[in-house]
């Protein structure tokens, strides 16, 4: 089962998270076969977030991944996002053609429930790094969709969703993580 993880950053705990990067990196190579993309969501050169996109067993397994992160575990996030997803790329972010440099990079969040929107991919995806609905926790109820994508800019970005289609439409910049 596919998992969308986005933990936010609580406000003046870039400090903390710079202290913690080596024991967050090592945590996530205890899931390297599992992810299909991650990397932080930024202000300028501050983090404000982290995401993971993660393919595990079950709910549960989602869960503690999410929970025993070690900046979630010391403090750095304010809040976690965490959400069954369907990956309608069926690769990684490391098999993106756009490789990891280059151009503006954003994570498009759109929330809401009900009627279901933007199901299937658009018809250009050579610029979606990742793609996919946010789903309930037994995949029945759509609550979303999760985008990661390179855009001249945030506009570009937001307009890859259907803008009446959500209750709100977050854009945030964002950048290929993992170890360099």
């Amino acid at each position: 089962m596919e998992f969308f993880c986005y933990h936010r950053d609580r406000t003046g705990s870039a400090k903390l998270r710079d202290e913690l990067v080596e024991r967050h990196w090592s945590y996530m190579d205890g899931f390297v076969e599992e992810l299909i993309a991650r990397g932080p969501t930024l202000d300028g050169d501050t983090a404000t977030g982290s995401v993971h996109i993660v393919d595990l067993p079950d709910a549960a397994a989602a869960r503690a991944f999410a929970f025993d992160e070690p900046n979630y575990q010391a403090g750095v996030y304010r809040d976690v996002l965490l959400r069954r997803w369907r990956n309608l790329l069926g690769r990684t972010m490391w098999e993106f053609p756009g490789g990891r440099e280059g151009g503006n990079r954003y994570l498009v969040l759109g929330l809401g429930e009900g009627q279901p929107v933007d199901l299937d991919l658009p018809a250009d995806t050579d610029e979606l790094v990742a793609y996919g609905p946010l789903l309930s926790d037994d995949g029945a109820a759509w609550l979303g969709t999760a985008v990661l994508l390179r855009a001249p800019g945030a506009d570009a970005a937001r307009a890859v969703l259907t803008a009446d289609g959500y209750d709100v439409i977050e854009v945030h910049d964002f950048e290929f993580g993992g170890r360099r």
